[in-house]
């Protein structure tokens, strides 16, 4: 009976997750239908605007780096109620201000309160997994759940707008959300995490390790593949804008056909890691990407509006993946702060892909081509790492003495 209410509580507290992660990603996800509509409120230029995506994405890798540690030593729920309560607090002040730079505060501190929320939920998972491969699974559903999120949001901002509603409104929205949710994780009971070492938990020790080696692979690999598919949601738009081929149902709603096939696949992707081989599956996938990045620059936008949207559905498994076995490769009690080193990755290349692809777009006269090039480049470098991660499995040994130790 007992472990029949253990279960059922885990179930509980992973549902609150997932709608966690789906409210946050109406609000991160929405911002690039977000910036025109800002650049025309306060006539703004592209570069101006385009802070309203970098500079949260900055505040997220530092709120992960220099908070992780505290999902370890005040717990998961504890951290996790604290990143809702400051994100929703934040969002009302949206309705009483209307100045770019207050918007653009109001996104860092939300992007702070991201990543408080981030490394505690992400941490979380190991606590409610019962191996390192179920690990993998719940990661999988989690960034499905997310991705839903980055759906819905872009959507209610564009029917926001038609209707004559401020954007602003969404965040009104995702912060009445964020209170529901604080209120029910409030009455659910969290699982205790289990202190397996004596070692200080602090920031001193978080940055300490960043020399494991495991830490480092999983961290770089976590920026190429943010770092690829940020040019998809940052830039595709402006690649395709004027294509009038045959495939002009398939040009207009690229972007949505890629949410949705990324969508797709992490659900689909929650059943396949636990039933192949991880490192098989994440090469493969790797593979497929860089194939659709080498196609689009090679064959003009003709083939890009169709290689591009595609990759969503293969990019989809790459991220929780990375993420879920770079989490998984130390033990519970440092999980919090190792989710802080890797968020910290993510949203850095989140923040510098895409400003690299412009600046070299810029270089080459303003030719996004270029921009491309360079993203394909970050693809071929990640499935390089793939490859090496499928020929050396190096994480084979740990991963499976922490299944031993750890997912008892």
């Amino acid at each position: 009976m007992r472990k029949q209410e253990g279960r059922t509580g885990t179930w509980t507290i992973k549902v609150l997750t997932y709608l966690m992660f789906m409210m946050f990603a109406m609000t991160t996800d929405a911002v690039g239908v977000i910036i025109p509509e800002v650049m025309k409120q306060f006539n703004l230029n592209m570069t101006a605007a385009g802070m309203m995506h970098y500079a949260p994405m900055i505040a997220i890798a530092l709120g992960g780096l220099f908070f992780g540690f505290v999902a370890d030593k005040l717990g998961r729920k504890k951290t996790i109620i604290i990143g809702l309560s400051i994100f929703a607090f934040n969002s009302y002040l949206y309705i009483v201000g209307n100045s770019f730079a207050y918007f653009l505060s109001l996104m860092i501190v939300g992007g702070i309160a991201i990543g408080v929320f981030k490394t505690g939920a992400l941490a979380l998972i190991g606590d409610i997994s019962r191996s390192t491969t179920e690990h993998t699974s719940t990661m999988n559903t989690v960034e499905g759940f997310f991705a839903v999120g980055a759906i819905i949001g872009p959507f209610l901002v564009t029917r926001f707008i038609a209707t004559g509603i401020e954007w602003k409104w969404l965040y009104v929205v995702a912060g009445t959300l964020c209170i529901i949710l604080i209120i029910l994780a409030s009455l659910v009971k969290y699982p205790a995490t289990i202190k397996t070492t004596q070692e200080p938990v602090n920031l001193k020790s978080t940055l300490s390790m960043m020399k494991d080696p495991f830490v480092i692979a999983f961290s770089i690999m976590a920026f190429l593949y943010v770092a690829v598919e940020c040019s998809i949601y940052v830039w595709m738009p402006t690649l395709i804008t004027g294509y009038d081929g045959s495939a002009i149902f398939i040009a207009t709603y690229a972007l949505p056909i890629f949410f949705i096939l990324r969508a797709g696949g992490r659900f689909l992707g929650a059943w396949v890691v636990g039933r192949f081989n991880w490192t098989l599956v994440l090469c493969i996938l790797c593979l497929l990407v860089m194939l659709c990045f080498i196609a689009s620059v090679t064959g003009g936008v003709n083939v890009a509006v169709l290689m591009l949207p595609l990759s969503g559905l293969f990019m989809s498994v790459i991220y929780p993946t990375i993420n879920s076995k770079g989490i998984s490769c130390l033990p519970k009690a440092k999980h919090g702060s190792i989710a802080g080193i890797l968020l910290f990755f993510t949203a850095a290349g989140a923040a510098l892909g895409p400003l690299a692809m412009g600046a070299v777009s810029d270089a080459f006269g303003h030719d996004l081509k270029y921009g491309f090039i360079l993203a394909t480049v970050f693809a071929v470098l990640l499935f390089i790492g793939s490859v090496l991660n499928l020929i050396y499995n190096p994480t084979e040994q740990r991963l499976s003495n922490l299944d031993k130790s750890e997912y008892k």
